[in-house]
């Protein structure tokens, strides 16, 4: 039987809650955040819940040990 093998950058995107649920990272994170309010840099740190929830199956296929 071959190892479970992660999708490394799937891994890096999302992360799985306690109860199952599945968070994402929001957009606008990476860049160009010196033009942005104080008030939406300190949103960006927070996750958010991602709610394609037929996307989240093939998420957790990807990534079966997320943490």
């Amino acid at each position: 039987m071959p190892k479970i093998k992660t999708h490394k950058a799937t891994a890096k995107r999302f992360k799985i809650t306690a109860r199952g649920k599945l968070m994402r990272t929001h957009i606008g994170k990476s860049h160009l955040r010196r033009r942005k309010p104080k008030r939406l840099k300190r949103m960006f740190d927070r996750r958010i819940e991602y709610t394609n929830y037929e996307r989240a199956k093939k998420i957790k296929q990807l990534a079966p040990t997320l943490d």
